[in-house]
């Protein structure tokens, strides 16, 4: 269900690279790349965990609520995550001219299915 679920949000996002969903402490559960990426969805996953985990602090500090959207843009890729619960978060890496809105759309309407399938 999770690869399905990666590949049909990449795939309908114009720009999608890759998509995974990862737990806070950097396992991933699975993952999906179109055959040109040109970098490891997993690696990214991995190093944003530890963002996530200080993103996480940081809104406790300041109670400002629980994060649920993080986005980093750089040069070359555009990364969106969502939080699934306190544990895990879905993440979708695209190109910078990709249609984040649209993938950060598919990302909100499909995380509930996937947090279901988590719990």
């Amino acid at each position: 269900m999770f690869k399905e679920a990666l590949r049909d949000i990449v795939e309908r996002t114009e720009g999608g690279v890759a998509g995974l969903i990862m737990d806070s402490s950097g396992i991933a559960l699975e993952s999906y790349a179109k055959d040109d990426a040109p970098f490891d969805i997993n690696t990214i996953g991995i190093e944003f965990s530890v963002v996530i985990g200080a993103i996480r602090r940081a809104s406790e500090m300041l109670e400002a609520g629980d994060a649920t959207e993080i986005a980093v843009g750089t040069d070359k890729l555009v990364t969106v995550i969502r939080m699934l619960g306190a544990q895990y978060f879905l993440a979708l890496a695209l190109t910078p001219d990709g249609n984040m809105g649209k993938g950060r759309y598919l990302m909100r309407t499909c995380a509930p299915k996937l947090l279901a399938e988590l719990q």
